[in-house]
């Protein structure tokens, strides 16, 4: 029997049993749950899920999952490819809140090939003053031929011009 994994995007108003609610229906149809992220943003929940599931019963769970009430469900069937041997690295940033250091952190990402397998970010108030400081933590991989040295030059410059500090370590993570 084919399974499939699918990739399930979840948001509705935050209330209590929506994750019940949507473990009901994935085990209703032999669902295995393997993996995800969810959190409550702005009064929203949202997640990612990420489900094994016979390929027979993939079009069952998927209108099931269109029915729920009071959540929107997007499900997408992956490709999962396996990836060569890969570095993983843990970047960490803290800064003054401004609009684009997303944006700038992740084209230098980008230009050395490095792919952001995980972002969180947060906003806080800094100690000892009212500015408010952009903290945002990512869980990368890279190509084991990735030139760390210059990597780091190019986000060390980003952050001189964006006034933030950015640490890169290289991981074990699994």
């Amino acid at each position: 029997i084919m399974s499939v994994s699918l990739v399930l995007t979840v948001i509705g108003d935050d209330r209590p049993g929506l994750v019940g609610q949507l473990s009901a229906a994935i085990s209703k149809h032999n669902g295995n749950w393997l993996e995800s992220s969810m959190s409550h943003l702005a009064g929203k929940f949202a997640g990612i899920v990420c489900v094994a599931i016979e390929d027979g019963r993939l079009d069952a769970l998927k209108a099931e999952l269109a029915s729920l009430q009071g959540l929107r469900v997007t499900a997408e069937v992956s490709d999962t490819i396996q990836t060569p041997a890969s570095r993983r690295l843990t970047l960490a940033l803290v800064g003054h809140d401004r609009i684009g250091i997303v944006r700038e952190v992740s084209q230098v990402l980008a230009r050395h090939a490095v792919n952001v397998e995980e972002l969180n970010t947060h906003t806080a108030s800094a100690p000892m003053s009212a500015e408010i400081l952009f903290h945002a933590t990512a869980e990368l991989t890279a190509s084991p031929a990735l030139d760390a040295r210059a990597l780091i030059r190019e986000l060390e410059q980003i952050s001189n011009d964006l006034m933030v500090d950015i640490t890169l370590d290289e991981s074990l993570r699994p």
